[in-house]
């Protein structure tokens, strides 16, 4: 059974509200650098983590060869001297493009580098796997793909989160290996997320079900906290409640799921907006989208105790998101979280600082965008006293880009 075990404060609303009052009380700490990264038209994808040394590794999807049929997984990694040149990790013609799943990166302790992508396994519309490659050189040469999960039937897997875990990498996916149509009566299951651990050389875990019924296109959520890992995904009761929950855990022991938030966002069917997680120690910031009601709205959360339990939700959008948030802590507690927000002209990508008594700043504008799958979803990671931030610039000349944001006490 799904447990709440969400601490919400008697009076959300007259929070959020004093944090809108206080937003005149907060200077601007954000400061928009130019554009240092920029990739030509038709890329897009873009994923960014945290590499050794301060260092961000950055991925993303483009056309490849004479004819642009394949497509190439390709990184960049930046370091105290810039940007490194691309380097390809995948190219094929068999490469799964999807708008909302993009490759990602995680480097372990010892510096190997491992990318993720998805791969058509069949000729089935969603028929693919997640597959896996390894970089000991810092991604001049890769080892032999090969699949992430034990599961080989023809059907959806995906949406993968990765971060660095004791001496190697943690990931979790959504998992369509039950949705596979039963011979007898055509009745499909459902969409499950899985964890499982990687070493540098390239040895899987365990698989372990973290839950067996989840929405079927939102991506998961995973972050370090002290000794453990939380990870946060759009969860899918019987009666199609789609709100989020999240799970504890470390190897093979998990937290049963428990609800984030009890929004109550009844929703027939997947609204492709997962949930964001930034952690340390002990702390750790949420964000993530709803459309209860008819009235989209993000929110930002934030748990003291290792996503045991949350806060009050803040809402930190300006009146009319699009959501694809993305979310990063900072070392005073607060958190910077990104999102797509429309408007009466041109979508933006917004930036906001908040803190976890409701208090935030006004938002900072990253970049025109627009509300087309084209944009992507905007992808963000803290480097010291900045942040990057990669999306897709969805026009004719447009393409990858990324650009710093500067972070002031």
């Amino acid at each position: 059974m799904k447990t709440d075990r969400t601490k919400f404060l008697p009076f959300v609303l007259a929070a959020v509200l004093c944090g809108c009052a206080a937003e005149a009380e907060r200077k601007m700490s954000l400061t928009r650098g130019d554009v240092e990264f920029e990739r030509p038209s038709g890329s897009g994808e873009p994923h960014l983590s945290m590499g050794a040394g301060g260092r961000a590794v950055l991925t993303w999807i483009e056309p490849d060869g004479p004819d642009g049929e394949a497509s190439a997984v390709r990184l960049a990694i930046r370091d105290e001297n810039g940007w490194s040149a691309p380097r390809t990790v995948r190219a094929t013609d068999q490469l799964f493009v999807n708008w909302a799943d993009f490759p990602s990166s995680a480097e372990m302790p010892d510096g190997t580098i491992a990318v993720h992508w998805l791969e058509k396994v069949a000729e089935a519309p969603y028929a693919y796997h997640v597959m896996l490659a390894l970089s000991p050189d810092g991604g001049a040469t890769w080892s032999e793909p090969f699949p992430a999960h034990d599961d080989a039937s023809p059907t959806e897997h995906g949406f993968v989160s990765m971060v660095p875990w004791r001496t190697g990498a943690a990931l979790t996916w959504l998992d369509g290996r039950a949705m596979v149509p039963n011979p007898e009566d055509g009745a499909r299951g459902a969409m499950s997320v899985r964890f499982r651990t990687l070493e540098p050389d390239g040895h899987l875990g365990p698989e372990v079900l973290l839950d067996d019924r989840t929405c079927e296109c939102c991506q998961t959520a995973l972050a370090r906290v002290g000794q453990g890992l939380v990870a946060a995904y759009r969860d899918r009761s019987e009666s199609e409640v789609r709100d989020i929950s999240v799970v504890r855990g470390a190897g093979e022991r998990w937290t049963e799921p428990a609800a984030l938030s009890t929004d109550g966002w009844t929703i027939p069917g997947c609204p492709v907006n997962g949930p964001q997680l930034s952690g340390d120690e002990q702390a750790i910031a949420s964000a993530w989208y709803t459309g209860v009601g008819g009235t989209p709205r993000v929110y930002a959360a934030f748990s003291d105790d290792g996503g045991a339990t949350f806060g009050p939700r803040i809402r930190v959008d300006d009146g009319l998101p699009l959501g694809r948030v993305d979310i990063e802590r900072l070392d005073d507690g607060s958190a910077v979280a990104v999102w797509l927000e429309a408007s009466d002209a041109t979508p933006r990508i917004l930036a906001r600082r908040v803190w976890p008594d409701g208090s935030m700043e006004v938002p900072l504008m990253i970049s025109e965008t627009a509300g087309e799958r084209s944009s992507g979803f905007p992808r963000m990671v803290r480097i010291g006293d900045e942040l990057l931030v990669a999306w897709t610039l969805a026009t004719d000349d447009g393409g990858v880009r990324v650009r710093s944001v500067r972070i002031a006490d």
